[in-house]
């Protein structure tokens, strides 16, 4: 009678009592590919400081472009944060703010330059959407018009980690993750430089500075220099399940956001070191 119970009662499991930090335990599930979720989205973020804060210079060109991409794609559009940000870190950290409320504060900012984005495509029906929903509806959304804006920060908010003054994570880390977490097709990242270089190619020395057209993660891993993304990007980029590569590109310069969409090389290109199956 009692093994009867115990049966129906329970799920026989090796995981059974047992902690899901255990590797032996979970090696077998862990360690195959996850399924992709959306394996036809091509996620693009835009620049908060690079593009966004530039105005309608730089913001209506790059509208432009997507706007003549959507037949092509369907697109994922994440937006960062930029100057507005620096100034409520800034605020903050005088006042005395953990970085787990400093975090929130940054990513208003970058849904305020996601939803000027999505007003500028509202004709082609583009909306933008907050985090529950990317999470939960973006393939139903997806399925009623070609793309959907949303922020690019990652929603850690006030669990953000404490090891820093400001945030670690931010755009460039949260579209890296969403992407790879949806099992994308790609990720493009738009800023207002041709790529990485060698060195700062706005510092004093830039002439000195050369383009980087390709590399890896595991390369830059000792690249003191300065970073055209978040530098834990390249935390997040050794882990990723699907991505194999992040090409970073210049959407000042016209046609650079459509090339790199149809597969084109035309900016630098990191590798993660995910094998392609």
């Amino acid at each position: 009678m009692s093994e009867t119970t115990n049966t129906i009662k329970h799920v026989a499991s090796p995981l059974a009592r047992q902690t899901l930090q255990d590797n032996e335990l979970t090696r077998p599930v862990a360690g195959v590919r996850p399924i992709r979720l959306l394996p036809w989205l091509q996620v693009v973020k835009i620049g908060g400081r690079a593009i966004m804060d530039r105005g309608a210079a730089a913001i209506l060109p790059i509208v432009d472009e997507i706007r003549k991409v959507l037949p092509e794609h369907r697109l994922l559009i994440l937006t960062g944060a930029g100057i507005r940000a620096r100034h409520l870190y800034s605020v903050g950290l005088d006042l005395g703010l953990p970085v787990g409320s400093l975090a929130p504060l940054a990513a208003s900012e970058a849904g305020q330059n996601g939803h000027i984005l999505a007003s500028l495509l509202a004709p082609e029906g583009v909306s933008y959407v907050e985090h529950p929903t990317i999470e939960s509806q973006l393939a139903i959304h997806l399925s009623a018009a070609r793309a959907v804006v949303g922020s690019a920060f990652p929603p850690y908010h006030h669990h953000e980690f404490p090891h820093s003054r400001i945030p670690t994570h931010r755009a460039d880390t949260g579209a890296f993750l969403l992407a790879d977490a949806l099992g994308a097709a790609g990720l493009t990242i738009v800023e207002d430089v041709d790529g990485l270089y060698t060195g700062d190619p706005k510092g004093p020395d830039g002439e000195k500075a050369q383009l980087v057209r390709e590399t890896t993660v595991a390369d830059l891993a000792a690249h003191q220099d300065t970073l055209p993304f978040d530098r834990a990007l390249l935390e997040v980029m050794a882990t990723a399940r699907h991505l194999e590569h992040v090409q970073i590109v210049n959407g000042l310069v016209p046609g650079r956001l459509t090339a790199a969409l149809r597969g084109e090389h035309v900016g630098t290109i990191i590798h993660t070191g995910v094998q392609a199956v």
